[in-house]
């Protein structure tokens, strides 16, 4: 019989909200010097909070190895033998994290009543981990986590996260200030997610559109103890593009308002030399001339780069290629 905190899937499923099957998605690249490590750290965690009661004895880890070149995806196999509650999705080539998370959520979406995905460097606070399920538990379709200040980072990837963030709020995008990939989603945010096709992903864009009930979990980033980060500058300039291009056509729109502008002005510019000509002022130069050539062919290229982008992203999209390939599954 049907209990009055009983929620369900897309698909009329309960979703267990008293004791669920929880998932730890965890992708992977070139993981190797921390993956012994996180192991030991999830493994601790599902025991902590299944002497608490909150969630079920058939609650696992999912390590999902993005096509590592070292021995990553041996660990994982190593890990799922000696111990069965950590499972193992390897993809045939590197896709990049967000289709790895990607892989690893639609593979555990019906398996399992909630997922949490978190770093391989554990940077993530295994104890937020905690507060996510106990919100769940109490109603949240999705939880985010949402760091407490960012004083362990550089002053320039702390600038530039805050200009990010202030640009996308600027530009109309929902996003979740100071908040990565780290966050619990049910199975019904799951199932919602499954219908997104499109292959330019940007998850921390995609899940506030999704429109649960949702909460937040604030917590401060661990310094990574091992290995080096995986996200260099060039990856976070692409996760920034692909997070504006795909959720917003502000930046055309600023292309026609600037184009507006400048014919506005040429306008002007264009009475100014009649005026000129006929008072027999005759105005040549050529500093003149070829600063203006090369501003407006700046303007230009400008303009024809955000619009290639999004050309870009419909050529991609329509040809409807899969957004990655498993090669190997260790979820017996």
């Amino acid at each position: 019989m049907p209990r009055p905190t009983d929620t369900y899937d897309t698909t009329g499923t309960v979703i267990d909200r008293t004791r669920p099957v929880i998932a730890l998605v965890v992708p992977c690249y070139n993981e190797q010097e921390v993956l012994p490590s996180t192991a030991l750290t999830l493994g601790s965690l599902l025991d902590t909070m299944l002497g608490k009661e909150m969630i079920s004895a058939d609650s696992f880890v999912m390590f999902v190895n993005d096509g590592s070149r070292d021995n990553t995806w041996q660990i994982i196999t190593e890990l799922h033998s000696r111990d069965n509650r950590f499972k193992g999705l390897s993809l045939a080539h590197n896709r990049g994290q967000q289709a790895a998370m990607l892989a690893g959520l639609m593979t555990v979406r019906e398996i399992s009543d909630a997922a949490i995905t978190i770093d391989a460097d554990m940077q993530d606070s295994p104890d937020a981990v905690i507060e996510m399920v106990e919100k769940f538990r109490q109603g949240a379709d999705i939880v985010y986590g949402v760091r407490a200040s960012r004083s362990t980072d550089s002053w320039f990837k702390r600038s530039s996260a805050r200009a990010f963030y202030s640009l996308q709020q600027r530009l109309g995008l929902e996003t979740i200030y100071d908040h990565s990939e780290f966050r619990l989603m049910d199975r019904k945010s799951l199932d919602i997610l499954a219908e997104y096709g499109e292959s330019n992903l940007y998850l921390r864009g995609i899940m506030p559109n999704i429109g649960l009930k949702s909460d937040i979990v604030t917590y401060d980033r661990a310094p990574r103890t091992a290995g080096v980060t995986k996200y260099t500058l060039g990856k976070l300039l692409a996760v920034s593009i692909d997070g504006i291009t795909s959720f917003t056509a502000q930046p055309m729109r600023l292309i026609f308002s600037v184009g507006s502008f400048l014919l506005f002005a040429d306008i002007i510019v264009a009475i100014w030399v009649l005026v000129s000509h006929f008072q027999g002022r005759a105005i040549s130069g050529w500093s003149s001339l070829m600063l203006s050539v090369w501003f407006l062919g700046s303007l230009v290229l400008i303009a024809l780069g955000i619009i290639g982008e999004y050309i870009g992203k419909i050529y991609v999209e329509v040809k409807h290629r899969p957004r990655y390939n498993i090669s190997e599954k260790l979820i017996d």
